[in-house]
């Protein structure tokens, strides 16, 4: 089971390429290559255009095959897909281990410089630095958090 934690910084250079931390890429590859039976290919999206995310190929495509389940009808499904379309790539790393962040992508995140890859269990969040920092001055753990935490156990 893959399980992505924790903070590392990173760059993207002036040509979108992104390089993961070694933690990261440990991890990833082998996922990839042991458990999880896949590659080194990635899913890398957004679902707000304010972060990136980077997912394993086994962790998408086990997204789309529930979303499969539900019908094309579905407003959030239709919601869904479109704005991960929107985003996303397929994406594998290239041999120094970099992955081009799409110019769609990196524009509207603010995805240039100095960014923060968080450890989302399953996926990796990019975040422009920034960006994050500025979010955690403004949406901090509320007690209403807190108590819904709680209620799981947390």
């Amino acid at each position: 089971m893959l399980r992505l934690r924790g903070n590392s910084p990173a760059t993207v250079d002036e040509k979108g390429r992104l390089k993961l931390p070694t933690s990261f890429k440990a991890d990833l590859e082998t996922f990839a290559t042991g458990e999880g039976g896949g590659n080194s290919r990635h899913y890398l999206t957004s679902m707000d255009g304010i972060a990136g995310r980077l997912y394993p190929m086994p962790v998408w495509e086990a997204i789309e095959a529930r979303l499969g389940a539900l019908p094309s009808t579905n407003p959030a499904k239709r919601k869904f897909l479109e704005i991960t379309a929107y985003y996303g790539t397929e994406v594998e790393p290239d041999a120094q281990g970099r992955f081009v962040i799409p110019g769609i992508l990196r524009e509207a995140a603010k995805l240039q410089g100095e960014v923060a890859i968080l450890g989302q269990m399953d996926h990796l969040a990019i975040w422009s630095r920034a960006n994050f920092e500025r979010r955690l001055a403004t949406e901090p753990l509320t007690a209403d958090d807190m108590a819904q935490l709680a209620d799981l156990g947390i």
